[in-house]
């Protein structure tokens, strides 16, 4: 059986290559191979032995899930669907903008915490995707894009806010982070790569040790009651507890502030009442607010506020203080936009095997 290299970090590589009687430098050859020059045949690795290539051919493989198809978006979007087996496949975003690039990152196919204006979590829970399911969304992007050796990054930030809750999936979303930050794979700053939670506690407390990237958090209420209602995890962790694990995570985050995500729900929470109690509870918290035009999708209950309502909400934030922005839609002609990824994964909302919130929390 062979090996496939693609998601093992530089340790990794080099426990491999120790197996082959190879010396550890090789391990940095492949990392760099592998993940800068976008290389998935052994024959190109040009600064090998014919004879190790050979070798290599024969226990290793480097292989990423089948792109099943490519969209582009009028405004430039680009969303590839790749197949991960079991009759699921993952949805992965590139959004070019004019001072960077950002690729939207799934970390599981599905989703168990049910966020009820969230298209994935409308379809259950899958599996967690491995770690080299999870970097080959990066892997791919920067083939696709036309990234080489010497090409210019198209994509200089990552964002795990794709299809899934990266702190569930915590062990090998580290370990693709770990790639991500790794000189000798993508070279990513701490500061441009980011993970977004709906609130699993636990977890953050766990990535501020472990490796502490950029952090958003799903708020998208302005308290316990309605938040319990939009993002349910909160009824194990609700929101005075999330706010204290932010403030902890600053201690070694590489910002000095906390992502808020709010989507913009029409009558929901988006009166001038929920933007003052939003400011009351986050006043205490470094942090930056997004407000999030909501995006439609099928059999979805909710519409998205009328703009000059998103418009008030942020200017009594910013009245107060607080730095708040509007998220431009982008990618919603092909379903791209936030909320609205959902691949094509096996429908376990009419079974009993998904899994319910406490166990996804644990």
């Amino acid at each position: 059986m062979t090996v496939n290299l693609l998601g093992l970090d530089q340790e990794g590589l080099k426990a491999f290559c120790a197996g082959l009687g190879e010396k550890p430098y090789r391990a940095r050859q492949l990392l760099r191979w592998i993940h800068q020059a976008g290389v998935d045949d052994f024959d190109l690795m040009t600064d090998m032995s014919k004879a190790l290539r050979t070798r290599l051919q024969d226990c290793a493989r480097i292989t990423a899930p089948r792109v099943i198809r490519d969209s582009t978006a009028g405004d430039g979007t680009h969303k590839w669907l790749l197949d991960v087996g079991t009759g699921n496949a993952i949805e992965t975003v590139f959004i070019p903008e004019e001072n960077r690039g950002t690729l939207c990152i799934s970390s599981q196919a599905g989703c168990a915490l049910e966020c009820s204006f969230c298209s994935t979590g409308a379809q259950g829970f899958n599996r967690n995707l491995s770690t080299e399911e999870i970097i080959s969304q990066l892997w791919w992007a920067n083939r696709c894009l036309g990234r080489g050796v010497s090409a210019d990054r198209p994509i200089s930030n990552v964002v795990m806010m794709g299809m899934g809750e990266p702190l569930a999936n915590f062990d090998n979303v580290v370990a693709a982070l770990e790639l991500m930050l790794d000189d000798l794979a993508y070279g990513l700053s701490r500061r441009r790569v980011t993970v977004s939670t709906a609130g699993l506690v636990p977890g953050i407390d766990r990535l501020r040790d472990a490796c502490p990237v950029a952090l958003a958090v799903s708020l998208h209420a302005s308290n316990d009651e309605l938040r319990d209602r939009l993002v349910p995890i909160n009824r194990k962790y609700p929101i005075k507890e999330l706010l204290a694990a932010c403030v902890r995570y600053l201690d070694r985050a590489p910002r000095n502030f906390i992502m808020f995500e709010y989507v913009m729900l029409g009558g929901v929470n988006d009166s001038v009442g929920h933007a003052r109690e939003l400011v009351s509870l986050v006043k205490d918290v470094p942090c930056k607010i997004n407000l999030i035009p909501f995006n439609a999708f099928a059999d979805s209950r909710y519409v998205r506020s009328a703009p000059d309502s998103i418009a008030r909400f942020r200017d009594v934030l910013m009245q107060a203080g607080l730095l708040a922005t509007i998220r431009k839609t982008r990618g919603d002609d092909i379903e791209a936009a936030c909320g609205q990824l959902a691949g094509q994964v096996q429908d376990r909302t009419k079974r009993r095997q998904r899994r319910n919130v406490e166990e996804v929390a644990r």
